[in-house]
């Protein structure tokens, strides 16, 4: 970590929103709003010329919404063009939104926040998109990458991703919304060793980051509503 300031962009169509997330955030340290945007393609442009860490992006907005933005800004449009250099999305959704949530999944986005979510939740989601360390709340995780399992199973997907016993306990505790911390506590593991299991099972499920695996282990029913 450096001591640079993490550079954030908000995005939403709301006024109020977007002054209660700018004034949460600027009173943080480390932490400093450098745009906000009440549109799609304003948010866009500002991301291209401020070049911020990490963008807060609401779903629905004028001119572009919030799928355009997150596939844009993340390299993904056409077939996965692009720089690749873009900053780490989070995703301002409701729970009516599910279907937008798992595109936005797909596009990219490497975290999910609810608009009512508390102000500690907005910074943890702030910090944790900034290194890379993608946040998905335990209420979002269950109630949104629940519904893309395909019915039960008996986690032979697992098996067949080369996945060890480990690193399937992992993948379990990931996609319930379990941090690095709390699965390295809970599994009386070191940091760093949840971080080298991590990037095994990043390779191994070909995810981008610990949001894809929480999806994977939904899809594949690794993890399922009726086992945690």
């Amino acid at each position: 970590m450096t001591d640079e300031p993490i550079d954030v962009v908000i995005a939403d169509d709301q006024e109020l929103v977007r002054a209660g997330f700018e004034m949460i955030l600027d009173a943080q340290p480390g932490i400093r709003v450098v745009g906000v945007a009440g549109d799609g393609v304003e948010c866009v442009e500002l991301a291209r010329r401020l070049r911020p860490d990490v963008v807060l992006v609401d779903i629905r907005m004028p001119r572009l919404d919030g799928l355009e933005v997150t596939r844009t800004l993340t390299g993904e449009r056409g077939g996965g063009q692009g720089d690749g250099d873009g900053p780490n999305v989070v995703v301002i959704t409701t729970f009516d939104q599910d279907d937008y949530v798992r595109d936005a999944l797909r596009y990219g986005a490497c975290g999910f926040l609810l608009k009512d979510a508390s102000p500690e939740l907005l910074v943890e989601a702030v910090r944790a998109a900034a290194r890379g360390d993608a946040l998905v709340s335990p209420a979002v995780t269950v109630r949104l990458l629940g519904e893309l399992q395909h019915g039960p199973r008996s986690g032979r997907d697992a098996e067949a991703a080369g996945l060890s016993t480990r690193e399937t306990e992992i993948v379990r505790l990931v996609a319930v919304g379990r941090t690095n911390q709390e699965i390295s506590e809970e599994l009386f593991l070191s940091l760093s060793s949840v971080k080298t299991y991590l990037a095994r099972i990043q390779a191994k499920t070909e995810a981008r980051n610990r949001v894809e695996i929480a999806a994977w282990a939904w899809e594949h029913g690794v993890v399922t509503s009726r086992s945690w």
